[in-house]
């Protein structure tokens, strides 16, 4: 019998362990692929690819217990030698190599040239080989910096108090509503993947006051744009006992401020990597939906065309706007109209045709959708008669309030689309682990 008593040890060393100092001159032992070669006849370079970056190791003829033409790209291999000090190192450190054990071996060739800084590869090729494709050191670091993102909304929102959950996604009743919807059969029964867990979030509000998920969701809408995905996701949260859609809104504020310091900490070597500014987060503006549509319109002489909503070109004027007069990289649009928004949507006690609500634009593209819910049983049942809906599949949603809720709003944060806008990509592909769109279902 054999007792495990937690996590044990390796031998072998992270490049965290290398990069600090304390090993250097010493006989140190790591593991990782092999990302390049260079054979220069008596020297050559091995660069090992390991989860934190790049480590470069030397081959020495004569020195080195191996012949370097043993080794080729994409083995994984542990490396044992002597840690020094190399300007010219990734990280100012290398390991010139006494021995190495292979560990595996590639059975064909990459199809990609992922060792190349910039691979200069159609996003299709990067999507049909994607497992491949990430090995790129930049396109890894942009799931490193989304990491960052999610840690983010996770660690703040868990200071303010908030308790996370986990909601089904197949559902009987959508939040949203809509012809979008993905259908399927459930033992015999109709059911619909879940465009949002907006149900459950303000369910849930009346249990714990304060509540967070970051899950997918999904939309069946046939879109083939550079900003739409069929299934992405999303950080939503909901929160009880506001004043107004406002408290909202500052949450959101403090999630983005705390996020960038995050970034700017721990993922400095991954915006370095991709070049990333990082955005101004420390007051954002607020305005109304139908003032700013006046403001571009007049500013970019631009005719409204659509009173009810925002359209894309729109939304790139109004970033171009809050960058142009405000410094803002960030603008919220408030009280976007009622026809525009869900039936839980919270009309405007002083023009029912808008909504306590708002969308927030990151250098020209939204990215979130929130506001103030009703949280009144009546009211709820009034305005869901006024647009003809029937209470079918939404009797335990409606039970939470028949009974008591808080004044409460919340929103909803498209992941994809803000690490695509932070990295300034023009594809939410780009910034999608394994994207799924009217025509990709794999890898």
């Amino acid at each position: 019998m054999e007792l495990v008593t937690g996590v044990k040890k390796p031998e072998t060393l992270e490049l965290g362990e290398l990069l600090d100092g304390s090993m250097e001159g010493r006989e140190v032992k790591v593991n990782g692929a092999i990302h390049s070669i260079r054979d220069m006849g008596n020297v050559g370079f091995v660069i090992l690819r390991k989860r934190e970056g790049l480590l470069q190791c030397v081959y020495e003829e004569g020195v080195s217990r191996f012949d370097l033409k043993e080794l080729k790209d994409a083995d994984t291999v542990e490396v044992s030698g002597t840690l020094t000090r190399s300007d010219k190192a990734p990280g100012g450190v290398e390991i010139r190599m006494q021995d190495v054990r292979i560990l595996s071996e590639p059975a064909e060739s990459m199809p990609l040239p992922i060792s190349k800084w910039k691979m200069n590869t159609s996003l299709e090729a990067k999507l049909n080989y994607r497992p491949i494709s990430l090995r790129n050191i930049r396109e890894r670091a942009k799931f490193r910096i989304q990491e960052g993102i999610v840690r983010g909304f996770r660690d703040f929102l868990y200071t303010q108090g908030f308790t996370e959950i986990h909601t089904p996604k197949i559902g009987a009743k959508s939040a949203e509503g809509g012809a979008n919807l993905f259908r399927l059969e459930y033992f015999h029964r109709p059911a619909i993947l879940q465009q949002s867990p907006q149900f459950y979030k303000q369910m849930m509000v009346g249990v714990f006051d304060r509540v967070f998920e970051t899950a997918p969701v999904f939309r069946a809408e046939k879109h083939n744009t550079k900003r739409h995905l069929n299934e992405y996701t999303s950080l939503d949260f909901e929160m009880g006992y506001i004043d107004g859609f406002e408290d909202v809104m500052a949450m959101e504020t403090g999630f983005l401020q705390y996020t960038m310091n995050l970034l700017e900490k721990e993922y400095s070597r991954e915006l370095r990597i991709l070049g990333v500014e990082l955005p101004k987060t420390e007051e954002i503006p607020a305005v109304r939906f139908d003032e700013i549509k006046r403001m571009v319109s007049e500013k970019y002489n631009r005719k409204i065309r659509t009173p009810y909503d925002l359209e894309p070109e729109e939304e790139m004027l109004i970033g171009r706007y809050a960058k142009e007069e405000w410094g803002a990289d960030f603008v919220f649009v408030t009280h976007y109209p009622s026809k525009k928004r869900p039936f839980y949507a919270m009309d405007d006690p002083e023009d029912p045709t808008y909504t306590l609500s708002f969308d927030l634009l990151f250098r020209g593209l939204e990215i979130t959708t929130g506001g103030q819910r009703i949280h009144d049983y009546r009211s709820l049942l009034e305005k869901m008669e006024k647009r003809g809906m029937t209470d079918e599949g939404m009797e335990q949603y409606l039970s939470a309030f028949k009974h008591g809720m808080p004044p409460h709003g919340g929103l909803g944060i498209g992941m994809e689309r803000l690490t695509m806008q932070l990295l300034g990509e023009d594809n939410v592909r780009e910034t999608t682990l394994f994207p799924r769109d009217l025509s990709r279902l794999e890898p």
